[in-house]
């Protein structure tokens, strides 16, 4: 168990490391925008004295590194300023936002994983078979296009017939069944796009463990391919497996910008593309420091569990 504890103590010191450069890329991205702020905002008549006075509210004359070490300090108390588009604070904004995406990412999810499972363990246990040939070709078809390009797609066969609406409207009185029905197709396009992947890797991972000895030892015995595959090949191919669903569970969180945007759905990745609209620097900082958090979050839970659930990463030699 010590060992187990270390590890994550490793892993956690390594995310947290991560997540202090990407903090820096960040707000050095934002520094290298083309422009002034202040001018941006206030416009081209603004005057000098305008001008100084704004700059100087938004502490825009400190140095670069002052001005970083102020932001990242009050991002970790949870104060990430006030949006100059908006007028209110930033935390307030993201709050109402990151539910929805959260929402979005879970029910892309709930249908992805066990559909994306199935499919996995069917296409390796009728491997070189019809299904395994469809699965497979779909899923290099759903991989080839864009998340833009699906949801246009799914927008003319399923919107324009009138099955389901093609933007989300979502007010803090929405009834549950009332968003899963709203929320279905931004869903249904990210499940296409992440499905593809954890089957993918949920074959091979069977597959490359269909030749062990002791899966041949099973098969002598009697025991049906079905069996075989769930009772032993299954829970011997969880640490590549977790470590797949885990890595496309963060693609579910960070990679909903383009598919929020096709939709008109009130998530971060909305709040973002607005942000960068109106040069919302503090915005758009906020909204790429939660994506980062998310991501860097999901990956140590995917690398801790699959090292976990894997013997011979656990003891080393």
């Amino acid at each position: 168990m010590s060992d187990v504890w270390r590890m994550i103590g490793r892993r956690l010191l390594f995310g947290c490391l991560t997540l202090f450069v990407i903090s820096v890329v960040i707000f050095g991205a934002t520094e290298l925008l083309p422009g002034d702020l202040a001018r941006q905002l206030l416009g081209q008549s603004a005057t000098p004295e305008t001008l100084a006075a704004l700059r100087e509210q938004l502490g825009l004359n400190a140095p670069a590194p002052l001005r970083y070490w102020n932001w990242l300090t009050a991002a970790l108390h949870g104060d990430f300023g006030v949006s100059m588009a908006n007028k209110r604070p930033i935390a307030d904004l993201v709050s109402a936002r990151l539910g929805n995406t959260l929402f979005l990412a879970l029910y892309a999810a709930a249908l992805a994983v066990p559909l994306a499972l199935i499919l996995g363990v069917l296409a390796a246990l009728w491997r070189n078979s019809w299904f395994d040939r469809a699965a497979n070709s779909l899923a290099l078809t759903s991989i080839s296009f864009p998340e833009f390009f699906v949801a246009y797609i799914l927008v003319l066969w399923l919107a324009q017939s009138g099955l389901f609406p093609s933007m989300v409207r979502i007010t803090p009185g929405t009834t549950f069944g009332a968003r899963l029905y709203m929320s279905f197709l931004p869903a249904l396009t990210l499940t296409l796009v992440v499905t593809a992947h954890m089957m993918r890797m949920t074959r091979a991972a069977i597959i490359n463990l269909l030749a062990s000895p002791y899966i041949e030892m099973a098969r002598l015995k009697g025991m049906s391919p079905l069996r075989v595959i769930l009772r032993h090949a299954v829970p011997n191919a969880l640490a590549p497996i977790i470590n797949v669903v885990a890595l496309n569970l963060a693609y579910l969180i960070t990679g909903v910008v383009v598919v929020e945007v096709v939709f008109v759905y009130p998530g971060l990745g909305q709040l973002m593309v607005d942000a960068v609209t109106n040069r919302d620097i503090a915005v758009v900082q906020a909204v790429a420091l939660i994506f980062a958090s998310a991501y860097v979050l999901l990956n140590l839970i995917a690398d801790v569990l699959s090292t976990v659930t894997n013997p011979r990463l656990m003891h080393q030699r």
